[in-house]
């Protein structure tokens, strides 16, 4: 059974933090399920480039189905998905089943928020360092446990590979940097 992603969408979120997981992943043979936060299944990034999400956070809500990952973009849509009590909770359960966590540029204070961070090594956006004082600013990839997080848009490929090989294997994730000539 391929490992399955849940990566939930919001407005104003980054696009090559979100486009390059979600791309590596499938290629690997991930199942990636794209939920949108709001109403609808358009959702528009920080640059004015509209995705066409899967489905909605509202319906893999209601469903209650489980991810091996649930992956958080970052970006200015990061502030949506902090208001949200549903993306809370998913945080708070993934986090109680030891599922894997993975979080970029801003959004590692999503996790923050759920108090997932306690005690753990990770990374984020220097934008966010003083709200997570012990952010390690010059580390570019963090894996900690079932945490993952990531600085930002310039590393969204190291990001990337690091999740199939967490999610996959070591030999998948070289497969799949060769492939793109990483």
């Amino acid at each position: 059974m391929m490992p399955t992603v849940l990566a939930i969408l919001a407005a104003g979120f980054e696009e090559i933090e979100t486009v390059t997981p979600i791309d590596l992943l499938r290629r690997a043979g991930a199942e990636v399920t794209t939920a949108a936060l709001g109403d609808g299944i358009h959702v528009t990034g920080r640059s004015g480039i509209t995705l066409h999400a899967d489905t909605t956070l509202a319906a893999i809500t209601a469903a209650a189905r489980d991810f091996d990952c649930v992956f958080l973009p970052g970006g200015p849509g990061v502030k949506h998905l902090r208001d949200d009590p549903r993306v809370r909770a998913i945080v708070l359960r993934q986090h109680a089943a030891q599922h894997w966590l993975a979080a970029i540029c801003a959004a590692p204070t999503v996790l923050n928020d759920a108090g997932v961070l306690a005690g753990r090594r990770f990374t984020g956006h220097f934008s966010v360092a003083a709200e997570l004082p012990s952010l390690l600013a010059g580390e570019r990839v963090v894996a900690d446990g079932h945490l993952l997080t990531s600085r930002g848009a310039g590393t969204a490929l190291d990001f990337s590979l690091l999740l199939v090989e967490k999610l996959f294997s070591a030999e998948k994730s070289l497969e799949i940097a060769t492939s793109v000539c990483a």
